[in-house]
């Protein structure tokens, strides 16, 4: 078993050891940024006003990778903390690792908290990491193959998953113009219950500077905690093709299954009954296509068409929209971005308005004003886990500044007021930037 919190330790006091260099390759520099937010916000409804302040800090450091021999680290977390209220604060950890590459560049170890990005939300895991690198590439790319293991840590807050492990093991070929192929496998257990299997499959493919295509997908081989069905969980594909100097076509494709496969173990486990909608739990889907023009140097147009379903129930909807954005507006230094949609539901049709405005004041300050309609908010429900929520009559104003003090240190000030039928909410968000190196 796998000892609390001993990988995190061992991670963020690597930071004050000196990085000795290995072989001959002087070691990279490490780098990082240091942020301290204030997040405050008012909501007014007819049942009062609710307000809620947070001071948040965020902190990153570590080394960049690097393919020879040499020590590894890095360290990237959250802290909230509530002023004036009985909440408690919260500590996030997202990577706090210590490892090396050695023979040579070919092997790598790690040990700690770890994100690996190539596998999507499934990468987080606290405890080790191997890794080999082909040393050389042949004309398919530089392969690298790597396995893991270890605790699932809690994503908002500091801990892990009681009786949750989670283990698997990954491909990855890298070829050249960022040609990257990834497939993995994740295993999750859950209390001698197996909670995920999941294969995982990342493609990204230039072809000659005029084609691009990306692509996800999670694949679960069984249903969550061996009940309900597995199959496609998630697909997402993004084509991108320029067709002439100055005309670009994209394409989109997103489909998904969001099953609270967590809850349902948990559910199982307790002897409690699990119902056939959690194990449906939440299907989604959009296709849609946008075609770009660039008018002139700076100056673009676009329009599209879209087909979602937010939720297993709802009924399809339709989205047309166009825009068009400007930069340096006649040498005046002001950018303009403007979008329009009409999006078409069985109860009805409403439109949806995005305007943006920015420009920079001397050589360190930038700052913006921006106004939309129909805003849609992400909700969280047990058991389907995500869903969209459209809010026809939303509309919100807002404002930012970015000041850059010096190489190093900057500010930052957005303030946002949002009003519907229900509710008034007034939200300032204010942080200062410090950056390492």
């Amino acid at each position: 078993m796998w000892k609390p919190y001993i990988a995190q330790l061992a991670a963020i006091g690597c930071l004050g050891v000196a990085v000795p260099a290995f072989g001959q390759v002087a070691a990279p520099r490490p780098a990082g940024r240091i942020s301290f937010f204030v997040n405050s916000a008012r909501l007014t409804s007819d049942s009062g006003p609710i307000r809620s302040n947070e001071l948040v800090t965020t902190i990153t450091f570590g080394l960049p990778e690097r393919s020879t021999n040499g020590l590894e680290y890095g360290i990237d977390l959250r802290q909230s903390q509530p002023i004036g209220s009985t909440r408690t604060s919260r500590l996030a950890l997202y990577d706090g690792y210590v490892g090396a590459r050695f023979a040579g560049g070919a092997m790598r170890v790690r040990a700690g908290h770890m994100w690996l990005t190539d596998l999507g939300a499934l990468g987080s895991v606290a405890g080790g990491l191997f890794e080999y690198q082909r040393k050389t590439s042949s004309t398919a790319g530089r392969l690298r193959i790597g396995g893991f293991g270890g605790l699932e840590p809690n994503t908002y807050e500091l801990g892990y998953a009681r009786e949750v492990q989670k283990y698997g093991g990954y491909a990855l070929l890298e070829g050249a113009a960022g040609r990257r192929h990834v497939a993995g496998l994740i295993r999750i257990d859950h209390g001698g219950l197996a909670e995920r299997s999941v294969v995982s499959v990342s493609n990204f493919v230039p072809v000659r500077a005029k084609v691009f295509l990306y692509q996800v997908l999670e694949y679960d081989l069984t249903g969550p905690a061996g009940q309900g069905s597995g199959g496609l969980t998630y697909f997402f594909l993004n084509a991108r093709a320029t067709v002439a100097s100055r005309v670009e076509l994209q394409g989109l494709f997103n489909r998904g299954r969001s099953v609270d496969a967590r809850t349902i173990t948990d559910d199982l486990l307790n002897g409690r009954t699990v119902s056939t909608v959690a194990l449906d739990g939440l299907l989604y889907e959009s296709a849609g296509a946008r075609v770009t023009v660039t008018v002139m140097p700076g100056a673009r147009v676009h329009g599209g068409y879209t087909r979602d379903r937010n939720n297993r129930d709802s009924d399809p909807t339709n989205r047309i929209y166009a825009g068009a954005s400007a930069q340096n507006i006649a040498h005046s230094g002001v950018d303009l971005t403007f979008s329009g949609s009409q999006i078409q539901r069985p109860t009805g049709t409403y439109h949806s308005i995005y305007l943006s405005g920015g420009r920079q004041i001397g050589r360190s300050v930038y700052v913006t004003a921006d106004y939309s309609s129909a805003v849609s908010i992400v909700r969280f429900t047990r058991m389907d886990g995500l869903t969209v929520e459209t809010r026809p009559e939303t509309r919100q104003i807002g404002g930012s500044a970015m000041i850059n003090l010096n190489r190093r240190m900057s500010l930052f000030t957005t303030i946002t007021r949002t009003l519907d039928a229900d509710t008034r909410e007034m939200r300032m968000l204010s942080g200062l930037t410090f950056r390492l190196r």
